[in-house]
């Protein structure tokens, strides 16, 4: 298991993490959602040993990770949001670079490089440098190479990042059967908020430093389980129309979404009057339904943003 306890770091007067607690237990999906700026990278760099907090402590099966670094890196395998590749070498040469790194050689080294081509499927773009490579093939490669050392925890900052659907859809597929089949616990850190659903057994919520919610996915959706959400899907988003629904009673929150408004509230008998308000705001309204809550929907209503915000 890795432990954090009472967390906290500091840049200066900047409180960048305050007083976190997480856990990881072996074999688990764990998601960290949180929008732009709520500590999401600075809490990952704590929990695999890139820089120390400034309290508390980080723990892996009981012991502060510092006292035993080379066992614990061992055992950690990192995607980071920003390509960690050599744009030169080939698709090969990485992973072999990056073996070396972790002191594998010889016939454990290639066989190792074999798989881990075979399993992102690049076996047979081995041998072309990395440059040549897409957006969606650069991210598979980064993660073969997070893998190259077999490790326990895999850590994934935001890994589907400007990549193509089929690349994105590989990788999540990829990432749960490490974590079905081989036992690989996952870390999992997104701007999507479907993949954190279909990826992840628990979840985090981080905003401005602090845990706000954790829990199942379940557990986190029963926050805002008492709401009825309103998609309303509109021919052109207007100012006027925004205004008049946050001046209902009735609604507590409006979002806008790229195809219209999100609409939360606590009365299932809005249809009428959320119609009525589009109509006098001269809004063509192409269609309003109710939804079931979604974790785009607690995040919103325990942030007051989007998670991309």
């Amino acid at each position: 298991m890795i432990e954090m306890d009472q967390i906290y770091k500091s840049f200066g007067s900047v409180e960048a993490i305050k007083d976190v607690g997480i856990y990881l237990q072996k074999g688990e999906a764990v998601g960290l959602l949180g929008p732009n700026g709520a500590g999401k990278s600075t809490l990952i760099d704590m929990l695999t040993s890139l820089t120390k907090p400034t309290k508390g402590q980080v723990r892996f099966n009981g012991k502060n990770v510092y006292g035993q670094l080379t066992q614990f890196r061992t055992q950690i395998g990192v995607v980071p949001q920003e390509l960690a590749l050599y744009s030169d070498l080939t698709a090969e040469e990485n992973l072999l670079f990056f073996g070396k790194a972790y002191k594998l050689k010889g016939t454990k080294l290639k066989q190792k490089v074999k798989e881990l081509l075979q399993l992102v499927e690049l076996e047979e773009r081995k041998k072309d440098r990395v440059k040549t490579f897409s957006g969606g093939m650069k991210r598979r490669l980064n993660l073969a190479i997070a893998l190259i050392h077999e490790p326990a925890y895999l850590v994934l900052d935001e890994p589907t990042v400007g990549i193509d659907p089929h690349s994105r859809r590989y990788l999540l597929d990829l990432i749960k059967r490490l974590q079905l089949e081989r036992g690989t616990t996952v870390l999992y850190t997104s701007h999507y908020m479907e993949e954190v659903e279909f990826l992840c057994d628990r979840i985090y919520v981080l905003d401005r430093g602090s845990i706000i919610a954790s829990g199942t996915q379940e557990e986190i959706k029963n926050i805002v389980s008492q709401e009825y959400i309103y998609k309303l899907l509109v021919a052109e988003k207007n100012a006027q129309l925004e205004q008049k629904l946050n001046e209902q009673e009735q609604i507590h929150g409006v979002y806008e979404t790229e195809e219209g408004y999100r609409i939360a509230s606590y009365s299932g008998a809005l249809f009428e009057k959320i119609i009525q308000l589009a109509s006098d705001s001269n809004v063509q309204v192409l269609g309003i339904h109710i939804q079931e809550s979604t974790l785009e929907d607690v995040f919103l209503y325990l942030t007051g943003r989007s998670l991309r915000d």
